[in-house]
């Protein structure tokens, strides 16, 4: 793995964070609401503070503030940083190595889709214990919005402080392999329809300059990410989020599976898509600029050794 790609990969995502931090913010926070909002409720049977996306902003805004919005943001800077350096930089090696290609040349969306998944498992691995943190401050409410379990924490390095006293280092990666699901299902969708669209709007010369071309691909990649990785997404907050009894044991779910089997029963299908909208209302435009970030800092870093050779 190339050094550079994996450093330009965690860049290219905290660079696109940076022109998606509002739309970054208010849909984490308000996507998580709305994931645990009628946790294992029939539909129709609870109050629903969170209706809709825009309705969802003005509640927590009234009720808890701007600073309501901005719960989690540091930790998911963290976690973007390490999950895209790991799942880029390994997209990009194998791009290189020619190991997402076919005998005849073309990219394959198969093997992209292979490569995309394994890079997304590990980085989410490995980045588990920000996610977490994440999930659990914009979890937090003023009471008479909240849903879900309630932590108390006031910050990032008193929640991973917390979360360790109580775990150690098994309770800091708790529920870290329902990331996984959730990962590879979005980064290999993303990845795979990236390297794809991008080679066919060349080949059919729809789009062939270079950044409308990763411009283009990458926002059609987010829209297909956001429909993969919707319901790992709900699993993966309602997992991390709910709380523990005196023996460590998740208070509502026994794993990924028992927390599959109990929604698709009390919430039905519609309870495996909560938070779509706003899933999408971000990650559109920020898996566009990860993309195209990434690919241009490879493009600047190419020129630049050229340069130095000449």
């Amino acid at each position: 793995m190339d050094l550079s790609e994996f450093v330009l990969g965690g860049l290219a995502s905290t660079g696109a964070t940076f022109f998606t931090n509002p739309i970054e913010v208010i849909k984490h926070v308000i996507k998580t609401r709305i994931q645990l909002q009628g946790e294992l409720a029939a539909r129709g049977t609870y109050v629903e503070p969170y209706k809709g996306l825009f309705q969802a902003f003005v509640t927590v805004a009234k009720n808890d503030g701007w600073a309501g919005l901005q719960k989690g943001l540091i930790p998911a800077l963290y976690f973007q940083f390490i999950i895209n350096s790991f799942r880029l930089s390994i997209y990009q090696m194998a791009l290189n190595e020619r190991w997402m290609h076919t005998k005849n040349g073309d990219i394959s969306f198969g093997l992209g889709l292979l490569w995309g998944a394994a890079g997304g498992a590990l980085g989410s691995y490995l980045s588990s214990p920000f996610f977490m943190v994440k999930t659990q401050l914009q979890s937090q409410a003023a009471k008479e919005i909240a849903v879900g379990y309630q932590h108390h924490h006031t910050g990032m390095i008193p929640a991973l402080k917390q979360i360790y006293k109580k775990g150690g280092l098994f309770g800091l990666w708790r529920g870290a392999l329902a990331t996984i699901p959730r990962a590879s299902l979005g980064s290999g969708a993303q990845i795979a329809t990236f390297g794809k669209t991008k080679e066919f709007l060349i080949e059919y010369n729809l789009v062939t300059q270079p950044i409308l071309n990763s411009f283009t691909a990458g926002l059609f990649a987010g829209s297909v990410m956001s429909l993969a990785i919707t319901p790992p997404d709900v699993i993966t907050t309602r997992l991390y989020n709910q709380g523990l009894d005196e023996h460590g044991r998740g208070l509502y779910y026994k794993g990924y599976f028992d927390c599959v089997v109990k929604i698709l029963r009390s919430e039905g299908i519609y309870g495996m898509y909560k938070g779509f909208w706003p899933n999408y209302v971000r990650i559109a435009p920020h898996s566009t600029l990860v993309l195209l970030f990434f690919d241009e800092l490879l493009r600047l870093r190419d020129a630049y050794f050229v340069k130095r050779k000449i």
